[in-house]
């Protein structure tokens, strides 16, 4: 039986571990090295804004980004390091789950989602920047 998005999200969420938006925040603050991806798409995330400091690499466009055996010009200079600590979010969280379990199965270590997303985000009373892609 073909899975379905809501299969492939709850596999993800089972394998990646999940930071609530209070959680992110104090990883944000504590971390310098931290790399947060919002991995919507543009105009998604230009609807809704981004988290201060965010990565937008829509989860399209993810694999290949992250991938070292890629030409230079298309990967993301901020991936070269598969153990450098890294926080994906999105609108809701589901997505984001997606995104984390694609960086951890291409070998990256240190790999979690924001539980929530930038919805979360904001409800918890972050601010969050506006994208202009």
């Amino acid at each position: 039986m073909a899975k379905t998005f809501k299969d492939m999200v709850g596999e993800a969420q089972s394998e990646v571990q999940s930071v609530t938006p209070a959680e992110a925040k104090a990883h944000i603050d504590s971390d310098e090295n931290l790399l947060v991806i919002d991995v919507r798409d543009a105009a998604d995330i230009a609807n809704s804004g981004i988290m201060p400091g965010a990565a937008a690499i829509s989860l399209g466009t993810l694999g290949y980004k992250a991938d070292p055996t890629m030409p230079e010009a298309m990967q993301h200079p901020e991936l070269g390091d598969v153990d450098r600590p890294i926080m994906v979010t999105c609108t809701i969280g589901a997505m984001a789950s997606l995104g984390g379990k694609l960086l951890q199965d291409m070998g990256y270590t240190n790999v979690k989602y924001v539980a929530g997303g930038t919805n979360g985000w904001k409800d918890a009373g972050y601010d969050v920047d506006q994208f202009t892609g």
